[in-house]
């Protein structure tokens, strides 16, 4: 009862306190809108932003004849002669580039309007096996410009198609894409990555734009029942903080504010008057919002008094291009998994980068990323290098992997000269889901493979051959609280680093004998999203960085490898358009050399794990960037 009466309390002083003049909160006055009388004869018509080369320049529109570039009084100031669908541009500091639909021939063309108003020749993307409804472009942070197209029957694809606002000879198809059924209309705000599609009759889904983003939607506005759209969701125009719906049947055009990393519902405008609208085009204006709207009629211009709120932008982080991708691993779906760099000493442009394949075995790639050899033994999942090995009567170089299917180290020797490995034969191990791995050679020269589970058991072997056959002895063992999985040791100051997937990278003497003390190095939040991945070591000629594979937002963290463990920055890898290679991404294994390996990898060479292979589409591969990039782009010494 006394719960009761305490919620009787409350209530009552909850409806006081609506009814007291001096408490309530003054009402917004809703926005409205004031739509001109003139009709312009289009079927797509956008705002353009202000054009230094053509100061006059209002906005683009299609036409019976053409592309044309509208001025102030409706004069044409620039045409492409044509028969063009749709239109989507994106404006650089000398030229307009434009994406639109050949009418006749059905296929998507990218051209660019140059200072001296002249247009290039159309480029044309490859025909699909969809008829195309709608089409949008996307310019991403390093200026790579995408096109996407959208089917009616719930079929779409991402190109690549310009770099720095200049169409590319030969577009790239980046990915195919699963949308929704009955859309027409896509735009893409760029600042914050996000792709926005329609659904006519269910409403409006955002995808993320990245070339490197996985394939996961989410509502924005849906139909009633379930939602505040009255009819159907087509057109739409979009911005880091506000965006606008077409609600067709209705007649209304529906105002979302941003809020976080949420859309809020603002207002709604009516469009009476207008028949079957469906596209809308918005700038900002020192009043509200400037508007296009194009109905079965045509356009017309519009004034909406709203303002939505400015947010402030996210730091943007460096990308990086790499040079070279390896051959995809054998096994498909989520197969590769970890990298380890073995340096050929008398010739090391001739080194080799390992890889497991954890589906089927260990791969090796050479720095032209062209597979040289394949060992399909098993589940292998990490993998790390030692040279000078003594197995027997001879010193070979080692390479130890984790073997899931047998819970095991799986040890092959690598032949100093040549770079071939053989199988020397596995260690069992008492674990119960072996899972990371990594290898310390201390200073009395032994090599020690330092191994985990899925419960965060660590043990650590000494390696060494009884009668020319591999052996290890378990001397030591240790505990995280959670799953863990990468490792590296840093040989020349006897340091382990480990990192608990979702909690923090942890550092902790590498010598048998010593105590286990763990000392916190970086904690997940921050510039590190769980899961923590792989990790690795460059020794520089001053300074020591870690290197950590961010994967809960596809990016890599780069500390000093020293207390107290100085943040640097971090990087993405993005795509090189010029040489056609996706970026990486959800990356699980990586691995760093600071020798010298020749070419582009004179300061050394970084190579991670790629979770998801695109432009085009295949199995899972391994990415190399030159540390000369890692180093200027935080200003490393």
């Amino acid at each position: 009862m006394r719960l009761f009466n305490l919620s009787l309390l409350g209530l009552c002083v909850a409806l006081a306190a609506c009814q007291s003049g001096e408490r309530r909160t003054p009402a917004v006055a809703a926005p409205t809108l004031t739509i001109g009388a003139t009709v312009v004869a289009t079927e797509s018509t956008q705002w353009l932003a202000p054009l230094a080369f053509l100061a006059d320049a209002q906005r683009l529109q299609v036409a019976h004849s053409g592309l044309q570039v509208i001025g102030r009084d409706g004069q044409i100031l620039s045409e492409l002669p044509g028969r063009f669908e749709t239109l989507d541009h994106r404006v650089d500091s000398d030229g307009v580039l434009v994406a639109s639909l050949d009418r006749k021939r059905q296929q998507a063309l990218l051209t660019r309007l140059d200072s001296a108003r002249q247009w290039s020749a159309p480029r044309y993307l490859p025909k699909t096996r969809f008829a195309i409804e709608g089409l949008c472009l996307y310019r991403d942070s390093a200026r790579n410009d995408f096109l996407f197209l959208v089917g009616e029957e719930g079929t779409g694809e991402q190109w690549l198609v310009a770099e720095q606002g200049r169409p590319l000879a030969e577009p790239g198809r980046v990915r195919t894409l699963s949308l929704p059924p009955q859309s027409g209309f896509c735009q893409v705000d760029d600042r914050s990555e996000s792709l926005y599609v329609n659904e006519e009759n269910v409403g409006l889904w955002r995808y993320d734009a990245g070339a490197e983003a996985p394939l996961v939607r989410e509502p924005v506005a849906l139909v009633a029942p379930f939602g505040e759209l009255r009819q159907k969701a087509t057109g739409m125009a979009v911005s880091p903080d506000a965006l606008l719906l077409v609600d067709a049947g209705a007649a209304n055009l529906h105002l979302y504010q941003r809020s976080a990393s949420q859309w809020q519902r603002a207002g709604v405008v009516s469009l009476a008057g207008l028949d079957e609208p469906e596209q809308v085009s918005a700038r900002v204006t020192s009043q509200g919002l400037d508007l296009l709207l194009v109905d079965d009629a045509g356009a017309r211009s519009a004034s909406l008094n709203w303002m939505p709120r400015r947010s402030e932008p996210q730091p943007s982080i460096p990308v990086l291009a790499p040079l070279v991708q390896t051959d995809g691993v054998p096994s498909l779906g989520d197969a590769a998994d970890d990298p380890a760099i073995w340096i050929d000493r008398a010739h090391p442009e001739r080194s080799r980068v390992l890889g497991t394949d954890k589906k089927g075995g260990l791969l090796a790639y050479n720095l032209a990323g062209k597979q040289v050899q394949s060992l399909r033994v098993g589940r292998l999942n990490n993998v790390d290098v030692r040279p000078g090995f003594q197995l027997g009567e001879r010193q070979v170089d080692l390479a130890v992997a984790s073997n899931r299917d047998h819970n095991s180290l799986h040890l092959f020797a690598i032949d100093p000269a040549s770079g071939v490995l053989a199988d020397i034969g596995q260690i069992a191990t008492p674990l119960a889901e072996i899972y990371g791995l990594c290898l310390f050679k201390d200073r009395q020269g032994a090599i020690h493979a330092i191994v985990n589970d899925k419960d965060g058991s660590f043990l650590q072997y000494r390696l060494g051959s009884v009668n020319g056959k591999a052996s290890g002895q378990l001397v030591r063992r240790f505990k995280t609280e959670t799953q863990p999985e990468g490792c590296v040791a840093d040989d020349r100051n006897e340091r382990l680093y480990i990192g608990e997937e979702d909690v923090a990278v942890w550092a902790l003497d590498a010598r048998a004998e010593a105590p286990t003390t763990f000392d916190q190095v970086i904690a997940v939040g921050g510039p590190v999203k769980d899961d923590i991945e792989g990790m690795a070591l460059y020794h520089g000629e001053q300074r020591d960085y870690l290197v950590i594979s961010s994967q809960g937002n596809d990016s890599y963290v780069v500390v000093e490898a020293q207390a107290p463990y100085r943040l640097r920055g971090s990087f993405r890898i993005g795509l090189n358009a010029a040489l056609g290679i996706d970026g990486a991404s959800e990356t699980d294994g990586l691995d760093v050399t600071s020798a010298s390996l020749g070419g582009p990898w004179s300061a050394g060479l970084l190579v991670v794990q790629d979770g998801r292979k695109r432009m085009p589409e295949g199995n899972q591969n391994y990415k190399y960037v030159p540390w000369t990039a890692v180093a200027a782009a935080l200003d490393l010494e």
